[in-house]
């Protein structure tokens, strides 16, 4: 069994190698070693969860490194499959997750948000109304985009007077489609239709609006705490397929309601 977990947000003291990646490379070894062979199902989520003594979203980034390596693929409501084994000189390689990401974003990103109430310009404040408007509409066009997500948080980052910080907070950005693991899971919350919550933005520049730091930090952490729900909904195997048996349960009962 891995040690304890510590709670989410802690940071390992001195780069010590984080839980998902020491179960990755139990993983790692169990492939390599022959315990498994490619077409095999890999343990459901919640035993290697029970097995490991890691948390359920310890393991899906662990599932997430070794899907980006290209030795498991990980299938909608049906689990993990073994796709190739690792060779010889094969090692277990790690980046930032889309998980971290986002809790270095929920602690930046809010003491941003109430250092922006106290600068920011009347004329950003309009600009943020726009870019919420523009989110309402992309969302109702097929497809996922964060154009306007990602120009409503560098706004805010521009409103900080803060080089720094503003550079920080584009860097994460940056995170999102170069680290590999952070775009795996994106592209799974978009092919699940996660789109940006245009309410939870209204509350962020609402508080803005009112000048009020206390209240745009708060804000702005519940809305990246919600988007760290979302994304775990869109990696949770339970989840995925209660909605696909809700959603064929639907389409069965309205099937029946046709032919009367």
């Amino acid at each position: 069994m891995i040690a304890a977990e510590k709670p989410r947000g802690a940071v390992p003291a001195g780069g010590a190698e984080r839980l998902y990646q020491k179960l990755a490379r139990h993983l790692f070894e169990d492939l390599a070693g022959g315990r498994y062979a490619v077409g095999d199902r890999l343990p459901a989520e919640r035993e290697l969860s029970i097995q490991h003594g890691v948390s359920r979203p310890a393991v899906r980034e662990a599932m997430i490194a070794l899907e980006v390596q290209g030795l498991i693929e990980v299938r909608l409501g049906s689990g993990a499959y073994v796709r190739a084994l690792p060779g010889a000189r094969d090692r277990p390689d790690f980046t930032v997750t889309a998980f971290e990401l986002m809790e270095a974003r929920l602690l930046v990103e809010g003491e941003a948000a109430a250092l922006a109430a106290v600068h920011i310009r009347d004329d950003e404040l309009d600009e943020l109304d726009r870019l919420v408007e523009q989110m309402a509409d992309e969302n109702r066009l097929p497809g996922v985009t964060t154009d306007a997500d990602q120009a409503f948080h560098l706004l805010i980052a521009t409103a900080t007077r803060n080089a720094v910080i503003h550079s920080q907070i584009a860097q994460m950005w940056r995170l999102r489609s170069t680290s590999p693991d952070c775009a795996l899971l994106l592209a799974k919350a978009r092919t699940a239709n996660i789109q940006p919550v245009v309410a939870e933005h209204s509350v962020v520049v609402d508080a803005l609006r009112a000048r009020d730091p206390a209240g745009a930090r708060a804000a702005m952490r519940a809305h990246l705490a919600s988007v760290i729900d979302h994304l775990l909904f869109t990696t949770e195997e339970d989840a995925i397929e209660l909605a696909r048996r809700s959603i064929a349960s639907t389409r069965a009962r309205y099937g029946r309601a046709a032919t009367l």
